[in-house]
C-alpha cells in the first residue's frame, strides 16, 4: 500500500477542488455523498486548497462540515491542503506561510489534523529555507504532519530536499499532459523517494468523455482562457480522447479508468516514483468509476506510448499568466 508521510493511502486519491471552486458550489449533501463514496472505495488521500472557493465556502469549510457530521472518518483520511497564495501570486514569505497555515487550521476547527501542507507555487522571491522554516515550526508543535511541493520543476525538488523532508510532490500528469515524464520532475521524485501526486489525471475532463463540444467545457476553463480548450485547439485535442476511448472499448473499461490506470502503471517503469492520481468528481457514480483498479499490460502501455508519439496536443497547459514548473 502506498504511503504519504508514513500514512497508508489508497492507490488512487480524491481531488476536492471541483466541489467548491466553481460558480455553483456543490451542496453539502451531494458533496458528502461523493466524499463518503471515495473513502469507502479506498480513496482516502484527499487534496484541497485554501483558495478553492470563497473564504466562506472552500475545501476547509467543506472538510470541517464533513468531519462534524462524520467524526469517525477523521482518522481514516489523509488531507493535503495547498495555500500560501497572495493577491499578487505565490507568497512564500514567513508571514504569508504563517497566515495561510493559521487560516487553514482555524477553518478546520480542530475537526481534522492538517496532515500535509503545500505552497501552491514556489515563491521565487523567498529562500526556500525561510518558507520551510515556518512550516517546520508547525510540524514541531504537532499542528502539521508534513511538507509537500506543488507545480514545481525538477530543480526545485533537488533544492527543496536540502532544506526539508518533502513527503509528496503534486504536479499535473495525464495522457493529455505527460510533460513531467520527460522534463526531469518525475525522475527527481524517484531519486529522492518522494511520491508523485498526479493532479488532473483525466486531462481536466477531456479523457473522461464528458467534454465533446465547446459547450461542454467547464466555465473555469473557458473563463480563465486555458489554451487547450480554446475553439482553435479543442477540436484537435479531442482526437486524443477518441484514441483513448477506442483502447478503453477494447479493454472493456471506461476511458477515465484507462487514463487513471496508465498514470498509476507508469510507476512500474524503471526510474519512476510511486504515482498517486487524484481525480475529482462531484457524483457518487463517477467516484466509484474512478476507484475501479484496471490493470494494463506492458503491451497496452506500449500502445498508449504509440499514440503519444504520434499525437501533438495543441496549446499550453495554462494561460501565460499562471506560474508553472516553479
Amino acid at each position: 500500500m502506498p504511503q504519504i508521510n508514513g500514512q497508508d493511502i489508497g492507490a488512487t486519491g480524491y481531488g476536492l477542488m471541483g466541489l467548491t471552486w466553481r460558480p455553483d458550489p456543490v451542496p453539502h449533501d451531494q458533496a458528502f455523498e461523493a466524499m463518503r463514496a471515495a473513502l469507502n472505495s479506498g480513496m482516502n488521500f484527499w487534496n484541497g486548497g485554501e483558495f478553492y472557493g470563497t473564504p466562506e465556502n472552500n475545501s476547509m469549510t467543506l472538510l470541517e462540515a464533513y468531519f462534524a457530521k462524520y467524526p469517525e472518518d477523521a482518522d481514516k483520511v489523509v488531507i493535503s491542503i495547498k495555500g500560501a497564495m497572495g493577491e499578487m501570486g505565490p507568497d512564500g514569505s514567513p508571514e504569508g506561510v504563517r497566515r495561510s497555515i493559521d487560516n487553514v487550521l482555524k477553518q478546520l476547527n480542530g475537526r481534522k489534523k492538517l496532515d500535509v501542507f503545500e505552497c501552491a507555487r514556489r515563491d521565487p522571491n523567498v529562500p526556500m529555507a525561510d518558507t520551510f522554516g515556518v512550516m517546520q515550526e508547525y510540524i514541531d508543535k504537532g499542528l502539521l504532519g508534513g511538507i509537500s511541493l506543488s507545480e514545481v520543476s525538477a530543480e526545485t525538488i533537488h533544492e527543496a530536499v536540502k532544506h526539508a523532508k518533502i513527503v509528496a510532490v503534486e504536479v499535473e500528469l495525464s495522457i493529455f499532459s505527460p510533460d513531467v515524464l520527460t522534463n526531469g520532475t518525475a525522475a527527481a521524485c524517484a531519486e529522492h523517494g518522494i511520491p508523485l501526486v498526479a493532479y488532473s489525471p483525466i486531462g481536466r475532463g477531456i479523457l473522461g468523455g464528458n467534454l465533446r463540444t465547446q459547450d461542454d467545457i467547464p466555465p473555469m476553463l473557458r473563463d480563465f482562457g486555458f489554451p487547450r480548450f480554446s475553439p482553435e485547439n479543442f477540436p484537435n485535442n479531442l482526437e486524443l480522447f477518441n484514441h483513448v476511448n477506442a483502447l478503453a472499448q477494447q479493454k472493456g473499461c471506461t476511458p477515465a479508468q484507462l487514463a487513471l490506470a496508465w498514470t498509476r502503471s507508469l510507476a512500474r517503469r524503471p526510474g519512476m516514483p510511486t504515482i498517486i492520481p487524484i481525480p475529482g468528481s462531484t457524483s457518487v457514480s463517477r467516484v466509484r468509476e474512478n476507484a475501479v483498479q484496471v490493470e494494463l499490460t506492458d503491451a497496452e502501455m506500449a500502445a498508449i506510448d504509440g499514440i503519444l508519439d504520434k499525437f501533438e496536443v495543441k496549446g499550453e497547459r495554462y494561460p501565460g499568466y499562471f506560474p508553472t514548473n516553479t
